[in-house]
C-alpha cells in the first residue's frame, strides 16, 4: 500500500490552473528570458498587491537558487550574512551560501525568529575588523523553519535595527502565502516591502509546479540583479513558464486561497494531537505541524504515513514534523487523526 506523504508541501505537482494554464498557451511564441507577456503581466499583479509600480520582481526556478543570488549579488566578498541558528540557509542548502564565500553567522532561537537582541550580540562578536567577515545582511524566513510568524511590530523592531546598523534585511518567502493567511498574522505584502529591502514570494510550495518571485525594494540592490541571474545560472529562457504559474497564483486571490487550505489541515492535525494528549514542540501558526511524540507512536504512523521525525525528545519520544499543502486530501488527514 503506497504511504500518504506529509513530508513537504510540494510532493504534487501544481494546482489544476496552473497545468491547464501552462497547456493553453503552450503553443504561443513568447520573448524568452522572463520578457514575455505573461512574466509581464504577473510583475503587474504583484505590484497591485505592494501598491507601488515599478518595483523590481524577477522569477527564479527554486528557493536555494533564489537564496543564493539574492546574497551573492547583494554582498561584497567580505561581507557576512546574520541568521537564526535554525535558518533555512543555515541548515538545510548544502553550504551554498558559504560555496559563494560568504560567511553565515547565526543566531541561537528557540522559536525558528530572529531578535534585535540577537542581531547586536552577532554584531558585537563579529567586529574586530579587518580580521573577521563584517555583517551586512540579515536573514529571516517567514513562515520560519519552526512554522512561526513574525507579528508587524516583530518585524518592524528587526527592520528599525538594521537600519540603524547600515544591514540589509532579507526575507526569505518560500512559505510566505502560508504566513500571510495565518490565523496570528498581521502583515500584508505591502508592508512586508516598505520593511525590508528584499525578499521573495514562493511558489514552489504553494501551488506552482515550481518557481519564486524575487521582490526588491531596495532599488540600489537591483542594480545589475539580471547579472547575477545569469551568471548563476538562473535565467530561464523559457521564463515564460514561471510568469504563467505567477499570472494564475495573483489572479483572484489563488495564492492565498490555497495558503488557507493547507493552514487549515495543519490546524485539524493539531487539534487532534493535542486532544489525544499529546503534546506540540511549538505552536502550530501555519502548515507545519511540530509534535511530540513516543517513538512506538511514530513506528506505527509510519506504517501508513511518511512524515520526518525531526529530532529526539527524550528516551522514548520524538519531535515529527507533518507538513500540509494547498492539496492535502482532508479524508487522509482524518485517517492518521485517528491514529494519534
Amino acid at each position: 500500500m503506497n504511504k500518504y506523504c506529509f513530508l513537504d508541501d510540494y510532493s504534487e505537482g501544481c494546482h489544476p490552473r496552473i497545468l491547464a494554464a501552462l497547456g493553453r498557451t503552450n503553443l504561443e511564441q513568447q520573448t524568452a528570458y522572463g520578457n514575455d507577456d505573461y512574466s509581464n503581466q504577473a510583475r503587474a499583479l504583484i505590484r497591485e498587491q505592494l501598491g507601488k509600480e515599478g518595483t523590481p520582481v524577477y522569477f527564479l526556478a527554486g528557493g536555494t537558487l533564489t537564496n543564493l543570488v539574492i546574497i551573492a549579488s547583494a554582498l561584497r566578498p567580505h561581507e557576512a550574512v546574520i541568521a537564526a541558528h535554525s535558518g533555512h540557509i543555515a541548515l538545510h542548502e548544502t553550504g551554498a551560501i558559504e560555496a559563494t564565500g560568504h560567511k553565515i553567522i547565526t543566531v541561537p532561537s528557540a522559536d525558528g525568529k530572529l531578535t534585535a537582541a540577537g542581531i547586536e550580540a552577532a554584531l558585537a562578536s563579529n567586529a574586530l575588523y579587518p580580521h573577521m567577515a563584517k555583517p551586512r545582511l540579515v536573514y529571516v524566513s517567514n513562515t520560519t523553519e519552526a512554522g512561526t510568524v513574525y507579528k508587524k511590530a516583530e518585524l518592524q523592531v528587526l527592520s528599525k535595527t538594521c537600519r540603524a546598523n547600515n544591514l540589509l534585511l532579507m526575507l526569505d518567502g518560500a512559505r510566505l502565502g502560508a504566513a500571510l493567511t495565518a490565523e496570528t498574522n498581521d502583515l500584508s505584502l505591502k508592508e512586508i516591502a516598505e520593511l525590508v529591502d528584499v525578499f521573495w514570494i514562493g511558489g514552489t510550495k504553494s501551488g506552482a509546479l515550481l518557481g519564486e518571485a524575487v521582490v526588491i525594494p531596495h532599488e540600489a540592490l537591483a542594480e545589475d540583479f539580471e547579472f547575477h541571474v545569469k551568471q548563476r545560472g538562473a535565467l530561464l529562457a523559457k521564463g515564460r513558464v514561471l510568469g504563467i504559474q505567477f499570472v494564475e497564483l495573483f489572479s483572484a486571490g489563488l495564492y492565498f486561497e490555497l495558503a488557507q487550505l493547507a493552514n487549515a489541515m495543519a490546524r485539524k492535525l493539531s487539534n487532534a494531537i493535542l486532544a489525544a494528549g499529546h503534546a506540540l514542540a511549538v505552536p502550530t501558526e501555519s502548515n507545519q505541524v511540530f509534535a511530540i511524540l513516543p517513538n512506538r507512536k511514530i513506528e506505527q504512523l509510519n506504517e501508513r504515513f511518511d512524515f520526518y521525525t525531526w529530532e529526539k525528545a527524550g528516551e522514548h519520544r520524538s519531535v515529527v514534523r507533518l507538513v500540509t499543502s494547498w492539496a492535502t486530501d482532508e479524508h487522509q488527514v482524518d485517517a492518521i487523526n485517528r491514529l494519534f
